[in-house]
């Protein structure tokens, strides 16, 4: 799954720059928009397009909000709390500390914790934020009702790490916050297989189309070119996918699956069909359908006729 650029996969490491801006405009795959996952990834990638400042800006944000709850005593807590990577999140209290707008102290019972507080720079930037924060999220979720806006930051709010729920202002925020706990997840049960949730789109593709040119498997994905080359580079190094030539033009390549490709194939759909049980039970009865049809509704601008393909699965 794709995050935001120049981000860290806690579990998994650097995201490349191909990856974090994968995602193109076009009809979304049917194959793929019944899971609450994929449509965030989607959101998520939309709203970064209309990005009014560094990635940096989020988290600084982010942080500083959650303090105004009052003093954190562990500065790993805080960053597990909000889904930011250790070693951003180091980078973070550094620059918000350097702006006189954090006071990161040691814990007195425990050495090895920071405690972090709020300074009066610290609430000032917080008020400015949270306008800048309401203004980008209006103009982000305009074709939504005002009472749809609150519902989809409730049913997000369900999505997120343990503790986080109430720290974590703003539907851009919320998107991405959900975004990211769900791919962890995702990736977290194909932990030693090689596998990860963004290989299950491509193998699904190729076993239900056969053979088929590059080109169109990045069609059918509705990412881009480099994009879909490394997820293929990914799957033919590991022996899931075949290069071959295309049996309907000689003159071109094609990708197939291999046995090894049907078998992880099966692999990864389990981790898939889990992690959307275990999303349809975090939101709550009828709350996966409800998500999906609000995420599906800040698409279409972007994607008419998405809906057609967005009422399955969690």
């Amino acid at each position: 799954m794709t995050i935001v650029r120049g981000e860290l996969d806690a579990t998994r490491g650097p995201v490349s720059e191909t990856e974090a801006t994968a995602e193109v405009a076009g009809v979304l795959p049917e194959a793929l928009t019944g899971f609450v996952g994929y449509l965030l990834r989607r959101v998520h990638a939309q709203f970064a397009t209309f990005a009014d400042g560094p990635a940096d800006d989020s988290r600084d944000f982010l942080v500083l909000d959650a303090l105004t709850r009052g003093d954190w005593v562990s500065q790993l807590d805080l960053a597990e709390r909000l889904g930011i990577n250790r070693t951003i999140m180091v980078a973070v209290i550094d620059r918000l500390e350097g702006r006189g707008q954090v006071l990161r102290t040691r814990n007195p019972e425990n050495r090895r914790q920071y405690v972090l507080s709020l300074t009066d720079e610290g609430r000032a930037a917080v008020e400015a934020g949270r306008r800048a924060v309401a203004a980008r999220d209006a103009r982000l979720t305009a074709a939504l009702a005002p009472e749809q806006v609150a519902r989809l930051n409730t049913l997000l709010a369900r999505l997120l790490a343990p503790g986080a729920e109430g720290l974590v202002r703003g539907t851009e925020h919320l998107v991405e916050q959900a975004h990211h706990r769900l791919r962890r997840l995702g990736d977290e049960k194909l932990s030693g297989t090689g596998l990860r949730v963004r290989h299950y789109g491509p193998l699904a593709i190729l076993a239900d189309h056969g053979p088929c040119p590059q080109q169109r498997l990045a069609t059918e994905l509705a990412i881009t070119g480099p994009a879909t080359s490394q997820l293929v580079d990914e799957l033919v190094d590991g022996g899931m996918v075949h290069r071959g030539r295309d049996p309907h033009d000689r003159r071109r390549h094609a990708l197939e699956l291999t046995e090894l490709g049907h078998t992880r194939l099966k692999t990864v759909a389990r981790a898939v069909d889990e992690l959307a049980e275990d999303v349809a039970e975090l939101l709550g009865p009828g709350g996966d359908e409800e998500l999906r049809a609000l995420l599906v509704r800040l698409l279409e601008p972007a994607h008419p006729g998405v809906s057609q393909g967005a009422g399955r699965r969690g």
